[in-house]
């Protein structure tokens, strides 16, 4: 006699023998009774759970023939219910949509419906796996579906209900079938087993019921291969059987994590994967103990949530007792970055051994600050909102290019040196600084004349090069309290690449202070003033902040009673006088035709030697320079083409 598989001698043949499935079983059953047989069923939900099964106990139901009507319970015996069993009935046609997804496939599986049964009271057509149906052929059935010949009942069952049409399903039946219950399923194994002579103890099956996830098939399948192992099988021929991490074995992984003893964690890990585990697999169910503790420590009492031993169980409530939640936690999270690491590299094992370590309590210590610091960077990477923490709202390098006229950045220096009249400038500053009188005790590098000089000094501990770069030339130090340092940043496209560098400047004000600064990065307002002066050159924004503060100085070429201060002040602007008798030169425009000649001359040598001539010149190489022709002498002398020479400009 053939040998045959545990999930097919044991497959249920009534609707009572179902494992699990009882508001099923029930509705079924009722709906025979009542004679309400539906047109169509879809049966839907995970592997090994009883959709098939059900398939054929309800065709058996339909046309027993030990009863002249439906019945929920079928004989088994008969003719019909043995050649459905064995699938050789004519009106019992069980199809494989996997192999049968095209549209033609269902036009001749409609017109087939169309005849009437040949030895059965109704025809069933079951298709399984229907989600693999093309979308052509699962609207061809639509009308089937909805309204069949009276003696014909569709049966779709599927593992992937999101895959079915909406409009296929509105037109079934649809039954839900949900994983099977531990404790149930541990029952049927333990009738098979005693009924097939297995000597497995009750640890044993109880593994093998929560290695299969709730698939009942799976689980006869596991049993059917303990049973050729020798006699008694224990829990340790299941976790070899499988592949799996014996949960043993990692309660003492964890242990030694937990100990922070690195020696121990690598011995564990090594033993491990000499016994043929697979470093992914370790992780994976290390990841899914350290869940496992995670319930132990918050539900306890809750043994039903975890597929773990009662012995283990006990010592794990034991291990957490006096443990944190947020060592589990982060654990847990580190393990989940580092899968990805240890499923894609060709080094698993090293990359294993590395995770682990990364998990020791020490590690993790080192973790959480990075992580928190992380979380309090957060929102200071939005380049709109100020630091909420800055106690003197400090002006920078644009602020004083764009109030040039008002005076106020010379009013500090006329004050001190004057013992007259200008006291009245600095007013408005000790108005300004007074408000905030709690920031008012930060040290005293928050003062403005402080901030080039602290900047220049935290740029030359930048590390790297290039980072050192970036700040030189495009940040600014806005504001310096101590604790949180205000950087401005005066281009905007490089300001999101300047975000990543905040680590790097916080380590720099850190080497220069001595103390931690929290350092908030904001794109500093385009320094386009509304109405220069006519002869004054532009000035840069992306020195230091405190250096261009007296160029508005060029101010009393305008109105020349200022021009006594700043006569008194030219020692602090000794390399700035030159800017002075630019605007005489800068207004003379008469010249201009003479330059626009030898204008003329240079590009019209520069267009002959790349074989070319002037398009547009613009307005200042004169009106008619644009639209200039090459006379034929000088057509005649162009040089040839050069294709090696030509540059992009």
């Amino acid at each position: 006699m053939a040998y045959e598989p545990l999930h097919h001698k044991y497959r249920p043949q009534t609707f009572s023998a179902l494992v699990g499935q009882n508001a099923i079983a029930t509705t079924l059953a009722n709906a025979l009774s009542q004679r309400r047989i539906a047109p169509a069923y879809l049966f839907c939900g995970p592997r090994g759970t009883g959709k098939t099964s059900s398939a054929r106990i309800l065709a058996k139901s339909l046309n027993c023939i030990a009863q002249d009507h439906p019945t929920p319970e079928p004989c088994g015996t008969c003719e019909t219910c043995r050649s459905i069993t064995n699938g050789s009935a004519l009106d019992f046609i069980e199809i494989d949509a996997a192999s049968n997804t095209g549209v033609d496939n269902i036009r001749e599986l409609i017109e087939r419906a169309q005849f009437a049964p040949v030895q059965c009271r109704y025809k069933v057509y079951v298709i399984d796996e229907c989600h693999m149906l093309s979308t052509a052929a699962f609207n061809a059935l639509l009308k089937t579906l909805e309204e069949p010949p009276s003696n014909v009942v569709f049966i779709l069952a599927t593992t992937d209900p999101q895959r079915v049409l909406p409009t296929i399903i509105s037109r079934c039946q649809r039954f839900d079938y949900r994983r099977i219950p531990l404790e149930p399923m541990i029952g049927h194994l333990r009738k098979i087993a005693d009924l097939e002579h297995i000597a497995i103890d009750d640890e044993a099956l109880r593994l093998v019921a929560q290695v299969s996830q709730g698939g009942l098939r799976d689980a006869q399948s596991l049993l059917d291969q303990l049973s050729l192992l020798e006699p008694p099988i224990g829990a340790d021929a299941v976790w070899d059987l499988v592949g799996a991490v014996p949960e043993r074995d990692l309660l003492t992984l964890v242990r030694a994590i937990l100990s922070d003893d690195g020696t121990a964690v690598l011995d564990g890990a090594r033993k491990l994967m000499d016994r043929g585990r697979e470093p992914l697999i370790v992780l994976q169910n290390l990841a899914g103990f350290y869940r496992d503790l995670l319930i132990a420590k918050t539900a306890g009492d809750r043994q039903d949530l975890v597929a773990i031993t009662p012995p283990t169980w006990a010592d794990m409530q034991t291990l957490v007792e006096n443990l944190d939640t947020t060592v589990l936690l982060l654990g847990q999270q580190h393990l989940r970055s580092a899968e990805v690491q240890v499923k894609n590299t060709t080094q698993p094992r090293l990359w294993l051994e590395v995770t682990l370590l990364g998990l020791l309590p020490s590690a993790l210590a080192d973790l959480a600050p990075r992580q928190s610091g992380g979380l309090r960077s957060a929102p200071v990477q939005s380049p709109v909102s100020p630091a909420p923490t800055a106690p003197v709202p400090l002006p920078q390098a644009s602020t004083p290019v764009a109030a040039a006229p008002a005076q106020v950045p010379p009013a500090a220096p006329i004050a001190a040196l004057d013992n007259g009249a200008v006291p009245p400038p600095p007013a408005p500053e000790a108005a300004t600084a007074g408000p905030p009188p709690p920031p008012a005790a930060t040290p005293a590098i928050a003062t403005d004349a402080n901030l080039p000089e602290l900047w220049l000094r935290v740029i030359a501990t930048l590390e790297p090069l290039g980072t050192r770069a970036l700040m030189q030339q495009q940040g600014s130090l806005l504001l310096y309290d101590g604790v949180v340092a205000r950087v401005g940043i005066s281009s905007k496209p490089l300001f999101k690449m300047a975000q990543g560098r905040i680590a790097n400047i916080e380590a720099a004000f850190q080497k220069v202070t001595g103390q931690s600064v929290q350092v908030s990065l904001e794109v500093l307002p385009d320094p386009k003033p509304e109405a220069p002066a006519p002869g004054l050159p532009a000035q840069r924004n992306d020195g230091p902040p405190s250096a261009p503060s007296p160029v508005p100085s060029p101010q009393p070429a305008v109105s020349p009673s200022t021009a006594a201060p700043v006569a008194i002040d030219a020692p602090a602007l000794a390399p700035n006088p030159q800017p002075e008798p630019q605007p005489e030169p800068v207004t003379e425009m008469p010249p201009q035709p003479a330059i626009a000649s030898e204008l003329e001359r240079a590009v019209k040598n520069f267009a002959q030697f790349f074989n070319g001539h002037v398009v547009d010149g613009g307005d200042d190489l004169g009106s008619n320079l644009g639209n200039m022709p090459l006379k034929p002498s000088d057509a005649a002398a162009k040089q040839p083409s050069h294709p090696d020479r030509d540059v992009p400009f």
